[in-house]
């Protein structure tokens, strides 16, 4: 009798958490439904050939695109993704592979933590008096360099997962192979947590596509079209932040359609990084 009053309390303590857990699924899912239905019935209608093939109008003209603030985000997210990677996968292979139980190490995790948690926008002013100040204009460059910086945590810390992850078994035997621990880092545990990695990067991508704050102070924005890294770039979280604002209708159809072209590049990226995890898995 006992026994089965306890289990009738696990079941319905159990049915109560897991009916709880998909009553907060939903939730969320309800307001991402909801965000995704605005964008798309906002921006769809709006989305054409001229908006990929002409830059931005002046205020009250007709017609007009986002062709070079699409260039400028993709040239600008391109620094930052090739500066914040590289820099952030390695730092994170030698917290986890060499240095993981140092001093030192127990340093760079907290200041990484401080990193992610820290504003976007004192970031952009950290550049902006390091980098705009000191030479004297703004450029799409020091705007890279704001992501990058954005990035580097992100990726730091979700590759030290994925490689601590690992089991220590397969270090064990890359190493009873004869092979040195740098072989045995890269053919071995980087194999094994590519799938996280890749993830992470995709993560970082996501984090640093609709950033607004930091090129603000690094970027601005530029009307025309421009593919000089060194002046002032057009880039979409910019020119979606002023142009929703405008008073003109015509900026404000541009800038809904903007949003929804960032959130289905992200969309994209996360699908083809899955793709790409499955068929990494597959030739294992």
């Amino acid at each position: 009798m006992a026994f089965s009053a306890r289990y009738l309390r696990r079941r319905l303590l159990n049915g109560f958490n897991l009916g709880v857990s998909v009553l907060a699924t939903l939730f969320g899912l309800f307001w991402l439904g909801w965000l995704m239905w605005t964008l798309v019935s906002r921006g769809l209608q709006w989305i054409g050939p001229s908006l990929f093939t002409q830059s931005t109008p002046p205020p009250a003209a007709a017609g007009g695109g986002i062709a070079n603030a699409i260039v400028g985000s993709l040239l600008i997210t391109l620094v930052g993704v090739v500066v914040g990677t590289p820099i952030g996968i390695l730092a994170a292979t030698w917290l986890a592979e060499f240095g993981r139980h140092s001093r030192i190490a127990a340093v760079i995790r907290f200041v990484n933590d401080i990193l992610l948690s820290a504003p976007s926008i004192v970031i952009g002013v950290f550049v902006y008096a390091v980098v705009v100040a000191r030479f004297g204009h703004f450029s799409g460059w020091s705007g890279g360099l704001a992501l990058s910086i954005i990035m580097l945590p992100v990726v730091l810390r979700t590759t030290e997962d994925m490689l601590i992850l690992v089991p220590d078994q397969l270090r064990e035997a890359a190493a009873a192979l004869g092979a040195p621990q740098w072989r045995g880092v890269v053919t071995v545990v980087y194999r094994a947590s590519l799938g996280g990695i890749l993830t992470g990067v995709m993560l970082g991508i996501a984090r640093i596509s609709g950033e607004t704050a930091p090129l603000l102070f690094t970027a601005l924005n530029n009307q025309f079209w421009s593919s000089d890294m060194s002046r002032p770039m057009a880039n979409l979280p910019v020119m979606i932040f002023q142009f929703a604002m405008s008073p003109y209708d015509n900026w404000q159809h541009l800038a809904w359609a903007a949003a929804l072209l960032i959130t289905l590049a992200i969309l994209a990226l996360s699908l083809i990084a899955r793709i790409l995890i499955r068929a990494n898995a597959f030739v294992k």
